[in-house]
C-alpha cells in the first residue's frame, strides 16, 4: 500500500511563495506519474501539475508560469514550487501518485495540505 504524505503548505500573502513536498512509501513497483491536485471550498478538485518519471510534466493554464512541478526519483518525492501566488490559488492541495505494477495502474492520494493567500 502506497502512503503520500505532503508538507509546506501554509499561510501567505499575494505574491508570495511555498514549496510543497510529497514523499511516497511503501511502493513495491514503479510509481510512474506523480503530481498536484487542489481543491477549493465549493469547487471541484483540479488538476495542478503533474511530472512523469523521466521528466515530462504537465500543467494547468492557471499556474503556467508560476508554479513548477519535479521530482526525486532516488528520494521518491515529488515538489511543486508555487511563485506569485494569488487568492484563488487558495485551496487544498493533494498529492496524487500512479504506479505501475506491470499489469495495472492504480492512484493513490495523499491527506492533502491547505494552503492560503491572504493579507
Amino acid at each position: 500500500q502506497v502512503q503520500l504524505v505532503e508538507s509546506g503548505g501554509g499561510l501567505v500573502q499575494p505574491g508570495g511563495s511555498l514549496r510543497l513536498s510529497c514523499v511516497a512509501s511503501g511502493s513495491s513497483f514503479s510509481i510512474v506519474t506523480m503530481g498536484w491536485y487542489r481543491q477549493a471550498p465549493g469547487k471541484q478538485r483540479e488538476l495542478v501539475a503533474t511530472i512523469i518519471s523521466g521528466g515530462s510534466a504537465k500543467y494547468a493554464d492557471s499556474v503556467k508560469g508560476r508554479f513548477t512541478i519535479s521530482r526525486d526519483d532516488a528520494k521518491n518525492t515529488v515538489y511543486l514550487q508555487m511563485n506569485s501566488l494569488k487568492a484563488e490559488d487558495t485551496a487544498v492541495y493533494y498529492c496524487y501518485g500512479q504506479e505501475f505494477s506491470g499489469s495495472a495502474f492504480r492512484a493513490y492520494w495523499g491527506q492533502g495540505t491547505q494552503v492560503a493567500v491572504s493579507s
